[in-house]
């Protein structure tokens, strides 16, 4: 089944944000709640609650939680910038520093382009707790590629 996507570029970014939650249903976003949450011409951003689903046995936020957070919300900036309908974005390398702990509340990831190329993306990801203290820094890049054509 071949999927087909609006020009998002002409879209209102409510409808951007709908569409990218659409997509999140049955995946592993949708089993850490991350919600996309608002947009710009060049950013992305998303929410996550911190509760038991991403604490790790110690009480606090599980640094994989906070990778994911990161993988998602910096993949999902690629599509900002691509033709979903002739492009993929699929994750290359991804980086994270956790600058501190948390232990509940909503963090929210947002992704700003470092590098957007013909070929690569670069995103530099901040997550910030509810009180605006950064929590964590990292960095997404994304491999661009071609759909391939059907042969048939």
């Amino acid at each position: 089944m071949e999927l087909t996507f609006p020009d998002i570029k002409t879209m209102h970014k409510n409808e951007v944000l709908a569409l990218l939650n659409s997509m999140c249903g049955n995946t592993l976003m949708e089993t850490l709640s991350i919600k996309f949450s608002n947009m710009t011409a060049t950013t992305l951003s998303a929410t996550m609650p911190v509760d038991t689903k991403v604490l790790q046995p110690m009480g606090i936020l599980h640094g994989g939680a906070s990778a994911a957070l990161i993988e998602t919300v910096g993949s999902a900036a690629s599509f900002l910038f691509i033709d979903p309908n002739k492009q993929i974005a699929k994750g290359l390398e991804i980086s994270a520093n956790h600058l501190h702990s948390e232990k509940s509340g909503i963090l929210t990831a947002t992704a700003k382009p470092i590098h957007i190329g013909r070929t690569t993306h670069i995103f530099e990801v901040e997550i910030y707790n509810q009180d605006g203290r950064k929590i964590t820094y990292g960095k997404m890049t994304n491999i661009i590629m071609d759909i391939p054509k059907n042969n048939a």
